[in-house]
């Protein structure tokens, strides 16, 4: 699932695509893509309004329209958006049409039907998005956001300390911190020399520091590189870099960067999670209450795992599913720039 740095580099590309387009019409053919309307309201509810300008919340999308409303975009798996000449040929994985008032159409495609789309409206009182006046914000429920100017070591540091859990559930816990996902939190832990089963609760303050520090570098620069291209991300204006810089995340059996020992792979809470076991050590008494955990550990030192040949043919496959996203959305020749 695209986590932050997909997402930001996603609106930065739509942005100036689509700011200043007028919505003249909308064409749902998966109306399970839609979490606020059926389809023929909702193209009601978006004709002839402007896009004002294209953002990010955690990790969904936020174009705001004229008249006070918002539509919010959450890729999940295989979302992906393409702003096209509406002449443009239409795949079968296309599941909502947004049509332009100059002859282009912003297209939300998702190949596993998972990806929503809603539209909300601003509360005169608080500016948030709500379903209705007087109704909960759309993201109330959701953390501060790691790259914001205000979000400082304190404001980390209260956070975290309101906390017990391991840290890895943690980072990946949405009411805690926007945006982080499992990519981000495996290469963020890695770079603080935290292990995962490590608990908040333990932390101590160069801890906390070198955490927050962390999160924010690799964010930084993950957003600069456009994003990891691993699965079916990709964004208006190409793949992301990031994928090829990563140390920990999907590299079983490689050897770690700072230490040459092999990267490891454990599951945490139903998820993949990547580590340098030597690098980022637990105390006897964490490795005990984790020894279930701990367990599910495999990629031994100098040793690929057995499924590598699944991975790659993985990654190849991916390869190709973005190449033909990117061929369907026509994207080469810019016509829709």
């Amino acid at each position: 699932m695209p986590e932050l740095p997909e997402v930001e580099t996603i609106a930065r590309d739509l942005r100036p695509r689509l700011v200043g387009a007028v919505i003249v019409g909308a064409r749902c053919t998966w109306a399970r893509t839609l979490r606020t309307h059926e389809p023929n309201a909702f193209a009601e509810a978006v004709a002839g309004r402007t896009v004002e300008s294209v953002g990010r919340r955690a990790k969904q999308l936020v174009i705001a329209l004229s008249g006070g409303a918002a539509l919010t975009v959450h890729l999940k798996m295989t979302g992906q958006l393409f702003v096209v000449p509406s002449a443009a040929p239409e795949d079968p994985y296309i599941r909502l049409v947004l049509e332009l008032a100059d002859g282009r159409e912003l297209r939300f495609r998702d190949i596993r039907k998972f990806g929503r789309v809603g539209l909300y409206g601003r509360d005169p009182v608080t500016g948030e998005l709500v379903a209705e006046v007087g109704g909960a914000a759309v993201f109330a429920a959701i953390g501060p956001e790691p790259l914001a100017d205000e979000f400082t070591v304190r404001e980390f540091r209260r956070l975290v300390r309101r906390r017990k859990g391991r840290l890895k559930p943690l980072l990946l816990d949405q009411s805690f911190l926007a945006g982080v996902g499992n990519i981000y939190a495996d290469e963020s832990l890695w770079r603080a020399r935290l292990h995962p089963l490590r608990t908040a609760a333990t932390l101590r303050p160069p801890d906390e520091r070198h955490l927050f520090e962390a999160i924010r570098a690799v964010l930084t620069e993950a957003v600069e590189r456009r994003g990891s291209s691993i699965d079916d991300y990709t964004a208006p204006d190409g793949d992301g870099s990031m994928q090829e810089r990563l140390d920990v995340y999907q590299r079983t059996g490689r050897p770690c960067r700072r230490c040459g020992r092999a990267i490891k792979r454990l599951v945490v809470g139903a998820r993949s999670t990547h580590l340098c076991s030597w690098c980022q050590r637990l105390s006897p008494a964490e490795r005990k209450s984790g020894a279930a955990i701990l367990r599910t550990m495999t990629g031994g030192a100098g040793q690929a795992p057995a499924s590598m040949s699944r991975a790659e043919r993985t990654k190849r496959a991916a390869a190709t599913r973005r190449a033909t996203a990117r061929a369907a959305g026509n994207l080469g020749s810019r016509a829709a720039g």
